[in-house]
């Protein structure tokens, strides 16, 4: 690992997951055979990179700019329709998708460089970023997805419910959120995905980090980890991650968020509370929020 170049996010994961760890000592022999095989020139991986994948600028046999992503495929993980969400997309809110592939332990895309590349969350303040971010994720529902088995996102829901609740559980008395909001909320956020009206198909890691400014249009996303389901949903990220909007009053950031979306306000509030919840061991902020967003 000290001859070849980890990105520092991917390093910090492989610390706590002997898996990836693995996984990254068998990594130069997979880039070695992709570079020989899609005839790339690799340069160094952008930093701090991604937790779980490898990504870094390549150039192409005619000489153009892409960017290869090889990452770690874990059982069951949120990234495995990464490339089919791209493909159905096709460059509409999103990276373009030039050729994909995968095995058991790892899969790899090549797709569209981003330049200048700077992220939405580094470029923007916060309200402007709003509307960056609700203007995509219009554009990403917008699109027909019957023609691919995208995972519902009742089953990511469930998952991450079934974890709250072993880790509520296992949580120290001062982690844990009152009993009653723990019982309501992840009831409500099992409950949520099936009372949809609408159901799209979902990005559902859209924040400004996952935006990059590019030339073909303003902004660009990346890293869809697609799901389909109810739209409201999508908003949640980017609400998460503006952590001093979302203390200081989360019910009128749900609200700016819907109204910017064309999407029912007390739906996100709701899903809003739920999330919280799912959030909250451990976090102090999150069970402030839970508390201030719970129905009456």
């Amino acid at each position: 690992m000290t001859a070849f170049p980890i990105p520092r996010y991917l390093a910090e994961t492989a610390r706590r997951d002997p898996g990836l760890r693995d996984w990254i000592a068998g990594l130069p022999a997979i880039l070695a055979d992709l570079a020989d095989r899609w005839s790339l020139r690799l340069g160094e991986p952008f930093q701090p990179g991604g937790q779980c994948s490898w990504t870094a600028p390549v150039v192409g046999p005619a000489g153009a700019g892409m960017v290869l992503k090889v990452g770690f495929r874990f059982p069951g993980g949120e990234e495995r329709d990464e490339a089919a969400g791209l493909r159905l997309w096709d460059g509409n809110g999103v990276v373009r998708l030039y050729s994909a592939e995968e095995s058991k332990s790892a899969y790899a895309l090549l797709i569209e460089r981003c330049q200048p590349g700077v992220s939405l969350g580094q470029a923007l303040p916060e309200p402007d970023q709003d509307l960056v971010v609700t203007g995509l994720l219009r554009q990403l529902w917008a699109q027909p997805h019957a023609a691919y088995p995208f995972r519902p996102l009742a089953l990511m829901c469930a998952a991450w419910a079934d974890e709250f609740e072993r880790e509520y559980v296992a949580a120290p008395a001062p982690d844990r959120i009152d009993p009653g909001l723990a019982r309501a909320g992840i009831a409500l956020f099992r409950a949520l995905p099936e009372t949809a009206e609408d159901r799209v198909l979902l990005c559902t890691d859209l924040h400004g980090d996952n935006i990059l400014a590019a030339q073909r249009e303003p902004w660009l996303v990346i890293d869809p980890k697609p799901y389909t389901g109810d739209p409201a949903y999508d908003l949640l990220q980017h609400m998460l991650n503006c952590e001093d909007r979302l203390a200081a009053d989360p019910a009128a950031l749900a609200n700016r968020m819907a109204d910017l979306a064309g999407i029912d306000a007390g739906r996100v509030r709701r899903w809003l509370f739920a999330r919280s919840v799912q959030e909250s061991a451990g976090s102090p902020r999150m069970r402030q929020v839970a508390r201030r967003l719970a129905p009456n």
